[in-house]
């Protein structure tokens, strides 16, 4: 193993993921907002391509995201010893991502997802695999470390975590939860939570796990704030995004264009804001980095084809109009 400091070490599981993209279906909305895809039971669904994604899942995607940025990242994660598994261990191998974390655990399958992708959304059938989870025994510390994803049997997992950045004062700590990490609850990860210091989510999963019905983007930012994370990052799609650290607000504009399929949106917008906080860069220009991130990646098929360098995001920096750069709203 090299011994330069790792600027990003992302935790979290990985899978393979066919995007299948469907041509004939319905979205039906409810009148909560909720939605759902309808196909033609019982009949035979016509559908127009599909691509096989490796290397998928929000830590891998960030851990890709922030290589490209010319982070020296490493990813803790698990896959079977199978086809999959040595795809996806190669395909992070050409993203100059390090794999020395990475566990090929015998007997058990790859993560294996199915993206429904209909119009410019998607759907994702999802399968765990119950991996048996451990820090490795010669864990280098980094100056960041990433969570995110993982399966329903990670609680021991995440106290193991919890314990490894408790004794490990000087790194810094970026929390996604993922579905189960949500599912299980604040009470469940509560020192993972108050160990945060940044936190992503999008407006919909600040209300799952505050569990409320609070609308505004401002109030849901400083109550999730009340419950540990220092910094708070709140996406809303096409709306723009939010920041708070306790004391200032910074909000910015989603930036124009005409998305082609949205998967890793959210994964990209981080990466380039942690990725940019790593460089030294400010909240501002940090927003900068997240936003012009997702809208390249919702251009592309795919959670990485769209992930841009430093450079590009630089370029794309000195082109974007005034209103579209992130301000401080207090």
């Amino acid at each position: 193993m090299m011994d330069e400091k790792i600027d990003l070490l992302a935790i979290g599981d990985i899978a393979t993921e066919p995007f299948i993209k469907i041509k004939e279906a319905k979205e039906e909305c409810e009148p909560n907002g909720h939605c759902n895809l309808c196909l033609s039971f019982r009949d035979k669904i016509p559908y127009e391509e599909a691509t096989i994604c490796y290397a998928v899942g929000n830590s891998p995607n960030v851990s890709i995201g922030a290589s490209r940025l010319g982070l020296n990242t490493y990813l803790v994660s698990y896959v079977g010893n199978d086809r999959d598994g040595s795809e996806n261990i190669n395909f992070l191998i050409n993203e100059n991502v390090k794999t020395d974390y990475i566990h090929i655990a015998d007997g058990l399958s790859t993560n294996y997802h199915y993206v429904l992708w209909y119009n410019k959304d998607r759907t994702i059938l999802v399968k765990h695999t119950d991996f048996p989870y451990v820090l490795p025994s010669d864990l280098k510390e980094p100056k960041w470390m990433y969570l995110s994803s993982l399966s329903s049997n990670s609680i021991e997992y995440h106290k193991t975590i919890s314990l490894y950045l408790k004794n490990h004062e000087e790194v810094k700590f970026a929390f996604q939860p993922g579905t189960f990490q949500i599912k299980f609850g604040y009470e469940e990860l509560k020192e993972i939570y108050e160990r945060t210091d940044v936190f992503f989510c999008n407006k919909e999963e600040y209300q799952k796990i505050l569990e409320t019905k609070e609308s505004d983007e401002v109030k849901l930012m400083k109550m999730m704030h009340k419950i540990g994370p220092k910094m708070l990052i709140l996406t809303n799609s096409k709306d723009g995004a939010w920041a708070y650290n306790g004391e200032n607000i910074w909000y910015i504009k989603a930036l124009p264009g005409d998305p082609f399929e949205m998967t890793g949106a959210g994964d990209a917008f981080a990466s380039g804001f942690i990725s940019s906080l790593i460089m030294g860069n400010n909240i501002e220009t940090s927003l900068l980095y997240g936003s012009i991130n997702a809208r390249s990646v919702i251009e592309e098929i795919g959670p990485h084809e769209g992930l841009l360098t430093k450079e590009e995001i630089e370029e794309a920096i000195e082109k974007i109009p005034v209103k579209f750069k992130a301000n401080k709203i207090n």
